[in-house]
């Protein structure tokens, strides 16, 4: 037995037939309040002494006159072909109205079928139905700035991996033709592998991490942004010391709410932004406080002069700065020293996921000063 579809009753129909209810509502009310009360007179006056306000076909006045009977057939006809005319009324009333409806719907549709760079354009006159399309305007943008900025992302990742999976097959070709290779070459080799291997690894798991971020939070937690920071600075003490930073930290109590997995990542990510992206002798320093109804992290570091046009580029995936005139990106000349361009992304979908606020800034010596400000716990819990 096969269920019927209800049957489809367009918009413009239920409007034409509200319109045109409302047109033979006011003609019923116009009968209703003149006819009656006519009635109702003639009611009230004797039979043999007609009034002079009664209107009736033997009255002797100037002209036929109309009789009380002749006025509610004529009413009664007259409502009758009120009907017609309402319903044609309505229904061109109701086609004016919709009609931008209908643009955004054809439009819409166009859109979705992969034209993201067609806007509606409704333009004036200015009405609810305008704005609406304004809007749809702005979020069809939106989409396909994501969109864009999806495929970018997509291609960048499968270069990063593949880069270092060709390494991996032309160093294991080479190894296996080469007929004299003897047990410390091979051995050599697979050093070489697991280096590219970790590599990936840790690219896969950057990517992973920047996916989670963009997911959102489904869990707060009340924490403390200063004691994050110093569980991350003390793994971080002897990379410091050994790459010729000083790193030092202010830590006072700055208790928000969030998920403590992705805060972690972004003070960690941070933190190594800021010595990696560093040159000896260099200073980072690490900053938490809490201000007003804000809990702040700052992470202030030295390195290579980032101009001002180039920050916000540096927040998205895979990018870093150009070569400096010394020839090496980002104060490095090794290998992957300079990371994956992931950091600071990472950052930023883990400030946008706990709706907080970044702020960077490039110093004029050089390096960068980025605070990220939370609301405090104490807010949340009245929210």
């Amino acid at each position: 037995m096969t269920s019927r579809q209800p049957t489809r009753r367009s918009l413009r129909a239920r409007l034409a037939l509200a319109y045109a209810a409302g047109i033979y509502a006011a003609g019923v009310f116009v009968v209703v309040f003149v006819d009656l009360p006519l009635a109702s007179i003639q009611a009230t006056i004797p039979a043999d002494r007609p009034a002079a306000s009664t209107i009736t076909a033997t009255d002797p006045g100037p002209g036929p006159g109309i009789s009380l009977h002749q006025l509610l057939t004529g009413s009664a006809i007259a409502l009758a072909i009120l009907i017609p005319i309402a319903l044609a009324l309505g229904w061109y009333v109701a086609g004016r109205f919709l009609h931008p409806l209908r643009t955004i719907n054809a439009t819409a549709q166009t859109i979705s079928a992969g034209n993201l760079h067609q806007r509606l354009g409704l333009g004036n006159p200015t009405d609810e139905l305008t704005e609406l399309g304004h809007t749809l305007d702005d979020l069809f943008a939106r989409l396909q700035a994501s969109f864009d900025a999806q495929r970018h992302f997509v291609a960048n990742a499968s270069h990063e991996l593949r880069t270092p999976i060709a390494g991996l097959r032309t160093l294991l070709e080479v190894a296996l033709a080469d007929p004299d290779a003897d047990a410390d070459t091979l051995r050599s080799v697979c050093q070489e592998a697991l280096t590219l291997g970790g590599h990936q690894e840790r690219l896969v798991q950057a990517l992973l991490a920047l996916a989670t971020s963009e997911r959102g939070i489904t869990r707060r937690d009340p924490l403390d942004l200063a004691r994050v920071a110093n569980d991350v600075l003390t793994s971080r003490r002897n990379q410091a010391a050994e790459t010729g930073i000083d790193l030092t930290e202010h830590l006072t109590p700055a208790v928000t709410t969030g998920d403590p997995k992705l805060l972690e990542s972004l003070v960690a990510n941070l933190i190594d932004n800021a010595l990696r992206h560093n040159h000896p002798p260099g200073q980072a320093e690490v900053t938490t406080q809490t201000t007003g109804t804000q809990a702040t992290l700052t992470v202030t570091n030295s390195g290579p002069l980032i101009p001002d046009d180039q920050i916000q580029r540096l927040f998205q995936p895979f990018q870093k700065l150009t070569p400096d005139r010394h020839g090496h990106r980002d104060g490095h000349r090794d290998g992957h020293r300079d990371g994956y361009g992931l950091g600071l992304a990472i950052v930023q979908a883990v400030t946008q996921a706990h709706h907080a606020t970044l702020t960077a800034a490039a110093r004029p010596e050089g390096g960068l000063s980025i605070t990220v400000r939370f609301a405090s716990a104490q807010v949340r819990r009245r929210a």
